[in-house]
C-alpha cells in the first residue's frame, strides 16, 4: 500500500467513528422538534421505497426480463408484512435464482 491510500483508509475510518460517536454525544444537547423527527421517519421510508423503485428497473445491457423484478416484488410484500430481514433477503434470492433455473429471465 501507498502512504496515500493509507492515509486515505485512515482518515475515513477517523471521521466515520466521529460520525457515529457524535450522534449518542449531541443526543442530549440538541433539540429536535417532533414535527422533524417525524419528517426524518418519513424520509427515510421514502429513501427505502426509492432503493426498492430502482432495484425493479435494472440498468445497463441485458435481458433481465421478469425474474429480478419477481424476487424484489416478493421481498417488498414480505418486508411491508414486517417479516425479518433474512427472511425478505433470502425470499427474494431463491425466487429470482429459481425463476431463472425455470428458464424465466
Amino acid at each position: 500500500m501507498t502512504s496515500t491510500l493509507l492515509v486515505g483508509v485512515i482518515a475515513l475510518a477517523v471521521g466515520t467513528y466521529a460520525f457515529r460517536f457524535a450522534g449518542p454525544a449531541l443526543r442530549s444537547r440538541v433539540k429536535v422538534s417532533p414535527r422533524t423527527v417525524k419528517l426524518l421517519e418519513i424520509a427515510s421510508v421514502v429513501l427505502l421505497a426509492a432503493l426498492a423503485v430502482t432495484t425493479l428497473v435494472p440498468s445497463g445491457s441485458g435481458d433481465f426480463g421478469l425474474a429480478l423484478p419477481a424476487g424484489v416484488l416478493a421481498a417488498a410484500v414480505l418486508a411491508w408484512r414486517r417479516a425479518p430481514l433474512l427472511v425478505v433477503i433470502l425470499a427474494a434470492a431463491v425466487i429470482t435464482s429459481g425463476l431463472r433455473m425455470l428458464g424465466v429471465h
